[in-house]
């Protein structure tokens, strides 16, 4: 059969149509789509006001939390607890407060300038502090009373002075330190440089000083538990950051770090 040029295009029209129409009838190709279910980026700055007593731990923390969240930076400022709520209430810009103690927790919240319940975080006593060697020859908490010992304790409004009041009270001792100190830092600084005998700090702060003190440990400690609580300051620029350290520092990594410290659970 003899095929013209007329029926050739006839039947090249056919299979266009037919091709199209198959082609029409098939599913379109999904547009690219970003992926779902990836956390939030956190982002942002914050400045965290914490007791003395957790210098060492929050800043480990504090660089844990930086390399888990590359898009925020922890600035830490340590001193008595007294002190940095005082500091917050008179305009200090803070955005997370941890402190050694409840009393001072319960001024800023009375001040309505915590952001949502504090939550407690950990646990601390006192011990009895002195150089390498024990020069004084301390051995109980009774020996902190003696005439030629020269005692450093912090200050009455200090949690850790306050524990040592209790301490002292219910032991029956009366002590009569050489100096009352702000933070107890400057207490276990004055042991280490040797200008004192003897000072009352933290469990805690004998471990992290190593070899630089002895620590002595007395049953009357358990009279003055200090429970530490911690919570984002209101008004902060980076509230989630803020919210995200808080939940840091009260989780399984957070007391990992505080356990390991000395720390006791709250």
């Amino acid at each position: 059969m003899t095929v013209t040029r007329a029926s050739r295009v006839l039947v090249a029209a056919t299979v266009f149509g037919i091709a199209l129409a198959l082609t029409g009838c098939a599913p379109a190709t999904p547009a690219a789509t970003a992926p779902t279910g990836s956390a939030a980026t956190l982002e942002g700055d914050i400045t965290v006001y914490a007791a003395a007593s957790l210098q060492a731990t929050f800043t480990d923390l504090a660089e844990t939390f930086e390399a888990d969240n590359p898009g925020t930076t922890v600035a830490l400022n340590f001193a008595g607890s007294s002190a940095l709520v005082t500091q917050i209430i008179e305009g200090a810009p803070a955005d997370v407060f941890a402190s050694a103690d409840t009393t001072n927790m319960t001024r800023l919240t009375d001040a309505a300038l915590t952001d949502g319940t504090p939550v407690d975080f950990a646990t601390n006593v006192l011990t009895i502090a002195v150089p390498p060697g024990n020069p004084a020859g301390i051995t109980d908490f009774a020996d902190l009373a003696g005439p030629d010992v020269r005692l450093v304790v912090c200050a009455p409004e200090v949690p850790c002075g306050r524990a040592a009041k209790t301490v002292a009270a219910t032991a029956g001792v009366t002590l009569t330190p050489v100096s009352e100190e702000s933070s107890v830092t400057d207490v276990l600084g004055k042991v280490t440089s040797r200008e004192a005998d003897a000072g009352l700090v933290y469990v805690t702060d004998v471990a992290a000083a190593g070899d630089a003190v002895e620590g002595i440990e007395f049953t009357e400690s358990a009279s003055a538990v200090n429970t530490y609580p911690i919570a984002p300051v209101t008004g902060s620029a980076s509230a989630d950051v803020a919210r995200a350290f808080v939940d840091f520092v009260t989780g399984s990594d957070g007391a990992a770090v505080l356990r390991a410290a000395g720390f006791g659970a709250p």
